[in-house]
């Protein structure tokens, strides 16, 4: 636009002098050097938002539900082929339906007493075969009545029964009915409506949405104890998984902070996603293992005990997308380097690789990430103030060889995995209830949610029935967790 506003507007270059000529030269090559940096600075822009297009949950970080209807290619299984056929293997028991030896009912279906051939009777019929059918019974509430009774001594002093202690009322709910909200709002992310209307339909018993909230927080309080020696067992477990994820209270943004074991899960929540939070929350700053992340600088906090280990499931993410979009070739050898060297993790016997299989891989690991410093070295200071911005592959290969000992602690600790999946797999079900819900009202509808979906994630890794379990503990006898 630029140039052809300066070619209609050309004086007659016959009637400009010598310096007139100059100038208007100078001028010229001005306009065109400035729209070069336009230029420039445009396509740099377009390519950022092409590269942004481009994102999706099987190059980066960003969960699936973003993907929208373009789905992303299948991930890339980090597991090697194993040459077995897909489906069940030789001497797998699966599971299917086993017959009982008395069933809870049986029908007879006796063939006619009178041949209809000839017209003779027919002798006793024996059992020829069975066939059974597995159902659930009529589903019906059923009402218990509690009646004291009293009587008088001849001195005159009346004598009288107690009620149980968990009977405190004209009229009630007992402790499965509370138990079944509970399981429903805050196993199965059914919101509070649909979990009414779920226990009417079921059961033929009407309840109302201010009776699940205020079950959610009888349950907080009776299972809080329990939630408080879950947090307490990280202080003497070698590994844990650590995670966070945003949630809305109130309409406000809070994070929800996730901690995990191969046997317990917990979770909190805070205003700050940070150390701050983490301070706060008061389980990192105790916590002398290993832990596993992300990255999150602020796991890394000078003040913390721990040891780190960085999900690789992370960096495959990035390595994929600066292979298959930026055609870079360094980080699909990163990307062969470390499946390998997970595969071979997993197919060793002890866990871990001896210190010559680690060395090998280390030496190949800074191999690559040389190359990856020569097609991307970092960008000279420009003299602004705070960092000079860096391409994402100058990002990735200075995090990677920074805390290289951290990306490869799976290969040396067998409790250290390669992935921090056991932390996003508890995330998971959080994020449904904010799909669903949207987020919580009041920071104590928040707080009962964490405390009681630490204990029911818990009690699921256990294979611990939950239903049974938070039935327990309306009755006052909370079914404990193995720690260790």
């Amino acid at each position: 636009m630029l140039g052809s506003t300066l070619l209609t507007t050309l004086p007659d270059l016959a009637a400009l002098s010598s310096d007139e000529k100059d100038a208007l030269i100078r001028t010229l090559f001005e306009q065109i050097q400035i729209l070069h940096a336009m230029l420039a600075e445009q396509q740099t822009l377009i390519a950022e938002l092409q590269a942004k297009i481009a994102k999706d949950s099987h190059n980066s970080n960003k969960p699936p539900s973003t993907d929208g209807f373009r789905k992303p290619p299948k991930p890339k299984s980090l597991r090697q082929k194993s040459g077995k056929k897909s489906g069940g293997q030789p001497g797998n028991p699966g599971k299917t339906l086993i017959r009982v030896e008395n069933p809870a009912h049986v029908v007879v279906h006796a063939p006619p007493t009178i041949c209809d051939a000839c017209l003779a009777a027919l002798p006793e019929p024996i059992v020829a075969e069975t066939r059974q059918v597995f159902d659930l019974p009529v589903i019906r509430y059923e009402v218990t009545e509690h009646r004291i009774l009293q009587t008088m001594c001849a001195c005159g002093k009346l004598h009288h029964g107690v009620f149980p202690e968990n009977v405190s009322a004209p009229v009630q709910y007992g402790p499965k009915v509370l138990a079944a909200a509970v399981y429903l709002t805050n196993q199965h992310m059914i919101p509070l409506q649909r979990t009414t209307e779920a226990i009417g339909d079921l059961f033929g018993l009407p309840i109302s949405e201010a009776t699940v909230v205020t079950a959610c927080a009888d349950a907080k309080e009776c299972l809080q104890p329990t939630v408080d020696a879950i947090a307490a067992s990280f202080r003497a477990v070698p590994v844990a998984h650590a995670d966070e994820t945003g949630l809305k209270i109130s309409g406000s943004l809070y994070w929800m902070h996730f901690l995990v074991t191969t046997l317990v899960t917990w979770m909190g929540f805070h205003k700050k996603r940070g150390a701050e939070a983490m301070i706060a929350l008061n389980i990192i700053p105790t916590f002398r293992g290993t832990l596993v992340h992300d990255g999150w600088d602020s796991y890394r906090n000078k003040d913390f005990l721990c040891v780190h280990a960085l999900c690789n499931a992370h960096h495959l993410r990035e390595l994929i997308y600066l292979f298959e979009e930026q055609r870079q070739a360094w980080a699909g050898r990163m990307i062969d380097l470390l499946r390998e060297a997970c595969h071979e993790v997993n197919q060793a016997l002890e866990g871990s690789l001896s210190e010559e299989r680690i060395g090998w891989y280390r030496t190949a690991y800074e191999r690559i990430l040389c190359e990856g410093e020569r097609d991307h070295p970092r960008a000279e200071r420009s003299g602004k103030r705070g960092r000079t911005k860096q391409s994402k592959a100058t990002n990735l290969w200075g995090r990677l060889r920074e805390h290289a000992d951290d990306v490869w602690r799976f290969a040396s600790d067998p409790n250290v995995p390669f992935t921090n999946n056991l932390a996003e797999q508890a995330v998971r079900m959080p994020k449904v209830k904010q799909k669903v819900s949207g987020g919580f009202r009041t920071e104590q509808g928040a707080q009962s949610f964490c405390v009681i979906r630490s204990y029911l994630a818990t009690m699921r890794k256990q294979g611990i029935n939950l239903f049974d379990a938070l039935t327990s503990a309306f009755q006052g006898n909370v079914p404990q967790p193995r720690f260790t």
